[in-house]
């Protein structure tokens, strides 16, 4: 579930082909920067800078003339020896495993390296393909969407109804249109990101209902118009299937979808079941660290499964309708889920990007459809794919996150992309070359182009609290060239810039690739830019840009700092010459000046700690935030009384050094006060 994504900031549990849940480099090293100095410019990037995505890179696969493989286990074996062995040993990943079904069959399932490297103590036991289990994370939602579909095609459930009527917990709103299990499904419900009790360690049980009802997070979007992915949501959704069933959630996709498909080891249980408990592959950050413990996923429904390579092939299998396959949904409503379950009168030009179906994305390649989901949680990373046309899936789930945190990106992409390169090329009767030369003239592009320069955030993000920060450091730069085309950094669904070229109006292709964009524009101005189906690049506010906040941050705490400093020098200096401070206004606003600056300081230092805590899924007490808010708000406060000083070494005429010192603090007071209350350091929630 949580991978974490799709989307910048990324979060713990994702989709597909984005980066994991840990902060580039770049973000650790400006984090300890801003602990050093005292700046609150903490993010995790949307992407990572290119060459630590290259670092990793696995070495190319197998390859021969397009088209001439055949989709067997020899040839497939082949090409995956080929491939992923050195690739896991280069990224530092202990093992992992993959799947390949294709005409009703399973092709062949194949593991490598080590389900328990031996580092924690104990023998090193390597993965056994049939046997070892693996932690899908957000894979797990697509359990969730077939168990709605289910309800929905017995007459249970109706997709656009309001959840309302299936819940017994009050969702959060903001705007008066319904939520539906529509926009659950496509994560359009309009809900910003929740990190608190997304990941957690240990052996209590975790009730569904209590996660869902304790601090939601609020509606930031109109239902249906944002594409914002959204782990409560499909957790939500998860739940309305647990209470219109009349069972628990986890029993209900064990009766209904693990029984029927075959899949004898599988669990959305936490802590696992004793029988399935000493198969679980230990997880880990590096193949050379000792393992992780036991991830507790909050929003089971959106995160939780463990499961092994076999069943999930025969969960390909049932959603591909194979014969002899337990049959979970009828083909009409096999249909109705991987279709596009959105369309333009509510997304606009959105729709021309690839849309969610009701639990899958569209990740069609070589012009074939594509529908897969990927997941990732602090260790497991892993991704399904199943082409419906073809009758053909791959899955794979690897144990670590590499040498540098995203070393799986790069290592699934080549396997999911060479896989369709290799066994479903493009062809003349499929070929996308012609369909996507660009149809717009280069005039008009360079003008659309220009339109669209400027930064961007990601819709998956949150709003209501601290955590806004992290669109400080975190945006997409599109920047026009010369020729029409878009210069974007980092790529959409990518980890280094990419080039986009205008094919139709305000649909935008990859140069040399085949990701799609589209933009939403209203007003003469960009509104949205949707990828991926579940993500999009939103507009960044100026106020909040790096050019802004971080000069702002760094000068500010830097006039503090050193007023702070002075506090201690002066009074030692003071004791060695003899001389007073004057009593009255003058000294009490002097003193509480200085302690406003040292609270300010001492309140950027807390929250960048804090949120470089927070984003590494460590939980942090309200109580303790709320002492961070008292100390912040000392320093606001404080402005008070440095403008009293200002007003004093005025009117006594101090002279031009003292005036000019005391207005210095008070800009840096002030300073610090407008980022406070932009990035939401203030707010009344601190539920993250």
């Amino acid at each position: 579930m949580l991978t974490t994504d799709h989307t910048p900031p990324s979060w713990p549990d994702t989709p597909p082909r984005r980066p994991g849940n840990r902060p580039g480099p770049a973000v650790r090293r400006a984090a300890a920067a801003l602990t050093n100095l005292g700046i609150l410019a903490v993010s995790i990037a949307a992407g990572v800078p290119a060459t630590a995505a290259t670092e990793s890179t696995p070495p190319p696969p197998v390859t021969a003339p397009a088209g001439e493989h055949p989709l067997d286990q020899r040839d497939v074996d082949a090409w995956l020896d080929g491939l992923l062995p050195a690739a896991l040993e280069s990224a530092g990943i202990a093992g992992g495993v993959v799947t390949v079904v294709s005409d009703g069959k399973v092709v062949t399932t194949r593991g490598y390296g080590h389900a328990d490297t031996g580092a924690g103590g104990g023998t090193a036991v390597p993965v056994d393909a049939e046997n070892t289990l693996f932690r899908p994370g957000s894979v797990s939602k697509l359990f969730t969407a077939t168990a709605v579909l289910q309800l929905v095609e017995r007459g249970d459930l109706d997709l656009d109804t309001d959840v309302a009527e299936y819940l017994d917990l009050d969702v959060p709103r903001r705007f008066d249109e319904p939520i539906t299990l529509r926009h659950l499904l496509t994560h359009t419900a309009g809900f910003e990101e929740r990190v608190g009790g997304l990941i957690g360690f240990g052996d209590q049980e975790v009730v569904l209902r209590d996660g869902l009802a304790e601090d939601p997070p609020e509606q930031i979007y109109e239902p249906g118009t944002v594409p914002a992915y959204s782990n409560y949501g499909n957790a939500l959704a998860g739940y309305v299937v647990e209470r219109v069933s009349g069972m628990p959630y986890e029993e209900y996709v064990e009766r209904h979808i693990f029984a029927p498909a075959g899949m004898t080891s599988s669990t959305f249980a936490q802590p696992l079941p004793a029988d399935l408990r000493d198969r679980l592959s230990q997880g880990y950050a590096t193949s050379s660290d000792v393992p992780g413990s036991f991830e507790v996923v909050g929003g089971a429904p959106a995160g939780a499964l463990t499961s092994s390579a076999p069943d999930m092939a025969r969960f390909m299998l049932a959603h591909l309708g194979a014969p002899g396959a337990g049959a979970l949904l009828e083909p009409g409503t096999l249909d109705l889920m991987h279709a596009p379950a959105l369309d333009e009168s509510t997304l606009g030009t959105l729709a021309e990007a690839p849309r969610m179906g009701l639990g899958f994305f569209d990740e069609s390649r070589n012009g074939r459809q594509i529908l897969g989901h990927g997941g990732d949680t602090q260790f497991f990373h892993s991704h399904l794919q199943i082409y419906p046309e073809q009758g053909a899936g791959i899955f794979v789930s690897l144990n670590s996150s590499g040498t540098n945190g995203y070393a799986t990106v790069p290592l699934r992409e080549a396997l999911l992309e060479g896989f369709a390169d290799r066994y479903f090329p493009a062809d003349d009767a499929v070929g996308t070359t012609a369909s996507h030369q660009p149809a717009v003239d280069q005039v008009t592009a360079r003008e659309h182009a220009t339109l669209a320069e400027g930064s961007y955030v990601s819709s998956r993000g949150v709003g209501s609290n601290f955590l806004v920060a992290l669109e400080v450091l975190s945006p997409t730069r599109l920047e026009a060239q010369d020729d029409g085309r878009l210069l974007i950094t980092p790529g959409p669904a990518s980890v280094s810039p990419a080039r986009y070229e205008e094919v139709r109006p305000w649909v935008w292709r990859e140069v040399g690739g085949q990701r799609t964009i589209a933009m939403r524009v209203a007003d003469g101005a960009v509104e949205a830019i949707g990828y991926e189906g579940a993500f999009t690049m939103l507009p960044a506010r100026p106020e909040r840009s790096q050019a802004v906040v971080l000069p702002l941050l760094g000068v500010s705490a830097l006039i503090l700092l050193v007023t702070v400093v002075a506090w201690p020098v002066g009074a030692v200096r003071r004791r060695v010459t003899g001389r007073t401070l004057p009593h009255g206004v003058g000294r009490v606003s002097r003193i509480l000046t200085r302690v406003a600056a040292l609270c300010a300081v001492l309140g950027l230092v807390g929250w960048a700690v804090t949120i470089q805590a927070v984003m590494g899924l460590q939980a942090v007490p309200e109580a303790g935030l709320r002492l961070l808010q008292v100390v912040q708000a000392i320093g606001v406060l404080g402005l008070v009384p440095a403008v009293l000083q200002v007003v004093g070494a005025v009117r006594h005429r101090h002279g031009g050094r003292r005036v000019l010192g005391t207005t210095l603090v008070v800009l840096a007071l002030a300073g610090v006060a407008w980022i406070a209350f932009d990035l939401h350091l203030l707010a009344p929630s601190v539920s993250y």
